[in-house]
């Protein structure tokens, strides 16, 4: 939810943010109108019991012959405020529609338009060149025994997969670096629930334009995360934090889960876009002037890692119309995917402001004698099982064999190169 105060006393910064996201600014009307209606039957509603207060003194100390005409005035003033409750109640409910609809006001100099329109900010590294022709990821990891695809769809269906082998082990290895270096960060490592109840899934934003993304329990109805942002998230939900000393930073690992509605036909091999993986997630709240600063610091992070296991990446600033409803700005970091001939995602770090925290009550009180305000929330990603993609294809040598970044080693025993294995049978 934005801030209420902005949207009635600056409608059309409102309405410039909405449509530099794609959205029609007739979205900030009706919500500033549903506001305006919803504030006016609390007025009336207010008002009526009042009055129905004051008459109940009266009716209290009047004369016994004027008590029949004050409590047949009295049951008609309680139907009026009942009525007026019911309206109060239907104005909340067509607030809250209307003002759902109404995403996180997007940060100064972020690029308008959609998902083509973003801008470079730099790049690193030059991508790699082959004196022989390289394998895709896939193929690359069917020959060491890392990836087993088929298997994968025989016991789940399309889009899932066993690591197995040195699959397996890369993958707790790269995952196992983030951490170490999420705690030496300074973030608390977390390992969180992947089933979230409802408020908590809505309250980060992710019931909105991704909802048909998110797997539901309905006989439970809870949600499987698609990240560890949720629960994260939902944390410190409804409570004031003390950052006087500074962010509270966590780093969560979880398995995640989406169910790609719409992707069907894009990346169907291998596991760039899959139902289930794993996901380290930095996840930070601070106060709202140190919100942009620590957004830098989050992208510094995942730089570190991406030059430290040898990959060549660009840094984008995602146009508005591609953010997510709750992000005020996102950085992606791309690598270098050879055999795609492209960048393609590795991580995304968004900027979240108050957006988040006003809808789960999350604040915290500037100075001691100070009223209370919402914190502002961040998240980023340190690693994920589709880093496995870059670095297979990346550090491949001709005899389909693969070169361990040096910082993964000490996580494998050592073991400085994967080299393929004999096919085996089950």
């Amino acid at each position: 939810m934005i801030d209420l105060v902005l949207l009635r006393d600056n409608p059309d910064l409102v309405k410039r943010s909405q449509e530099a996201r794609g959205q029609s600014p007739e979205t900030v009307d009706a919500a500033v109108a549903a506001d305006r209606a919803r504030r006016a039957a609390i007025t009336a509603f207010e008002e009526l019991r009042a009055e129905q207060n004051a008459h109940g003194k009266l009716v209290a100390k009047a004369p016994k012959e004027d008590k029949p005409a004050l409590v047949a005035q009295a049951k008609d003033l309680s139907d009026r405020v009942k009525a007026a409750q019911t309206a109060v109640t239907e104005a909340e409910a067509e607030a809250e529609t209307a003002l759902a609809r109404i995403e996180n006001i997007v940060i100064d100099g972020v690029p308008a338009g959609g998902e083509d329109d973003f801008v470079t900010l730099r790049t690193h590294g030059e991508p790699r060149a082959f004196d022989f022709e390289p394998l895709d990821h896939l193929a690359l990891g069917e020959k060491l025994g890392a990836i087993d695809m088929e298997r994968g769809t025989k016991v789940s269906g399309s889009r899932f997969y066993f690591l197995t082998g040195i699959g397996a082990r890369l993958e707790y290895a790269l995952m196992s670096l983030a951490l170490q270096r999420a705690v030496d960060a300074g973030f608390i490592p977390m390992i969180p629930p992947t089933l979230v109840r409802p408020e908590v899934m809505r309250g980060t934003g992710f019931l909105g334009q991704h909802a048909d993304e998110v797997y539901k329990l309905e006989a439970d109805d809870l949600y499987l995360v698609g990240t560890s942002e949720v629960p994260l998230a939902g944390y410190h939900m409804g409570e004031i934090l003390d950052l006087a000393s500074g962010a509270k930073r966590y780093a969560g690992w979880s398995t995640c889960y989406r169910r790609e509605a719409g992707s069907y036909g894009k990346d169907t091999r291998g596991i760039i876009r899959v139902h289930q993986f794993n996901k380290l997630e930095m996840f930070v709240y601070t106060t709202p002037e140190d919100a942009e600063a620590e957004h830098l610091r989050l992208v510094a992070l995942q730089e570190q890692m991406l030059q430290d296991l040898g990959l060549s990446y660009r840094v984008i600033d995602v146009a508005a119309g591609d953010l997510g409803s709750s992000a005020a700005r996102k950085y992606d970091v791309e690598a270098w995917v050879p055999t795609q001939g492209a960048y393609r995602e590795l991580t995304s770090t968004s900027n979240c402001t108050s957006y988040q925290a006003r809808r789960l009550d999350v604040r915290y009180r500037p100075a001691p004698d100070a009223k209370t305000g919402p914190v502002a929330t961040l998240n980023g990603t340190l690693a994920t099982t589709r880093w496995i993609v870059a670095i297979l294809e990346t550090h491949q040598q001709a005899d389909g064999s693969v070169v361990i970044p040096e910082v993964l080693r000490p996580y494998l025993g050592g073991l400085s190169e994967a080299r393929p294995v004999a096919e085996s049978t089950p």
